[in-house]
């Protein structure tokens, strides 16, 4: 019988014999039959009982061959099929043809390829019918059609076929039974591992949780064009000096959970946590990338929300003795790196490697508390969705050549008529306005500058 089963043992067990035990039945009902009918003739038949004894030592056979082969599904035995309905085709034919034995034959027969195989095994069983009764009909020569009542023909096989059927019932009962049984611990065992892997989802990337659900899946390790986020509390360590252990676990533990969800809110891959320093990556992962530009645009805006929601946990920290308010810095850059799985066969992490990396871990460090520095890259990505400050060139470690910077200042749609930093830049042309650095005396000289360039810029013939 072809269900769906659990790996369970006792239903393995179950699964090889199953069509055996029922093509027993059919033989001793076939069987039975025969030797009724030559009972009624009241004189014994050499064929009748050969086709009998053949009918029992092909089920013994066939039972030797099942505890043997150990088979799976009964389907994959084609060559069974045809001979069940060949060889109770041939029981028929030696009975004449009677037409409730034969129908009842037939159909027990039926059921039980239906059961056992669908209508691809109901085909060879058919198949096996027509080979056995143009075989009985044509070289055994029975060819004569017994349409008399025989009610002790009828009887026998109206009693093997409730026999077969009252076994058949048992017998599916118990199969259901432990299938369920079976079904309940696969379903059981399915919850643990759920439960597994949703608690390992907060240890590990989201690319390597999805690549765990889906089997199928490997992370490939590749160049790509990402967007890198480090953040650190400035003062963080002279601070572990002065807090007791518990009190700087529960203050670390909620900046770390509170970044988590602003991370995820940004669809942001938190590649790990270096004590009070995070890494995340965006365009990581293909799943949640918008593209470069788009990536970019939410690593800042990400950036942003995160300065924001420490301003608010300082008066939960307050409340712990902290009064010194903390403040994060932030380094961001984008380019090309090297994205993947790295380590030994027994133990790998998912990262991202490259001087991309390097230089964002090196802007994070450069910056001020407070501060969230881009570089040009980053810069030339953003800078039609988010205002940045020109904070001119750094000497970062690890690189040869300075490094160009900006501050982030705001989402450009956030600051509307407050906008204190202008900067405009294209081919021929570059405007950085600070407001907050002009004196009040130098604004006259300022408005000069402008309006002369303007004029300038009108008296001009560009072509």
């Amino acid at each position: 019988m072809l269900y769906p089963v659990a790996e369970d043992k006792s239903v393995k067990e179950l699964l090889p014999r199953y069509q055996y035990y029922f093509r027993v039945l059919l033989g001793f009902c076939a069987s039975a039959a025969l030797i009724g009918k030559d009972m009624t003739d009241k004189h014994m038949h050499i064929e009748t009982l050969s086709i009998a004894g053949i009918i029992m030592v092909y089920c013994a056979f066939t039972y030797w061959f099942s505890l043997l082969r150990q088979a799976h599904y009964p389907s994959k035995s084609t060559w069974l099929a045809l001979l069940d309905g060949f060889i109770i085709a041939l029981a028929i034919s030696e009975l004449e043809y009677p037409p409730w034995p034969s129908i009842l034959l037939v159909t027990l027969l039926q059921f039980n390829a239906l059961s056992q195989g669908g209508l691809k095994q109901a085909f060879e069983v058919n198949t096996g019918i027509i080979l056995g009764l143009v075989v009985g009909f044509f070289l055994l020569g029975n060819q004569s059609i017994n349409l008399a009542p025989n009610q002790t023909l009828n009887n026998i096989v109206l009693i093997s076929t409730f026999a077969y059927l009252s076994v058949y019932g048992a017998y599916s009962y118990r199969f259901f039974r432990q299938l369920r049984l079976a079904n309940k611990a696969h379903q059981e065992e399915s919850d643990t591992l759920r439960s597994q892997i949703y608690k390992l989802s907060h240890y590990i990337p989201r690319p390597v949780t999805s690549m765990i659900r889906d089997q199928n899946q490997d992370i490939v390790t590749e160049r790509k064009r990402i967007t890198v986020f480090f953040s650190d509390i400035v003062g963080f360590t002279e601070l572990s000096e002065e807090l007791e252990a518990e009190t700087l676990a529960e203050l670390l533990n909620n900046y770390l959970s509170e970044m988590s969800k602003v991370a995820n809110q940004f669809n942001g891959t938190i590649d790990k946590f270096m004590g009070d320093a995070i890494m995340v990556l965006f365009g990581d992962d293909s799943e949640t990338s918008q593209g470069i530009k788009k990536d970019a645009v939410q690593c800042v805006a990400m950036a942003l929300e995160m300065s924001k929601r420490m301003q608010e946990l300082q008066v939960h920290w307050s409340e712990l003795g902290i009064k010194k308010p903390l403040q994060i810095r932030i380094g961001i850059n984008s380019g090309y790196c090297t994205v993947g799985t790295f380590g030994t066969d027994k133990t790998l992490d998912y990262t991202a490697l490259g001087a991309s990396v390097n230089l964002a871990s090196r802007l994070e460090s450069a910056g001020k508390p407070g501060d969230i520095l881009v570089s040009h890259e980053t810069w030339s990505l953003i800078k039609d969705v988010i205002l940045c400050r020109d904070k001119g060139q750094i000497k970062a470690k690890g690189f040869s050549y300075p490094i160009q910077v900006y501050q982030v200042i705001n989402l450009r749609k956030n600051l509307a008529g407050k906008q204190s930093y202008l900067s405009e830049s294209m081919e021929g042309f570059s405007m950085h306005l600070d407001l907050e650095k002009i004196k009040n005396y130098e604004k006259e000289q300022v408005i000069n500058k402008l309006v002369s360039a303007a004029k300038t810029l009108h008296k001009k013939d560009i072509r």
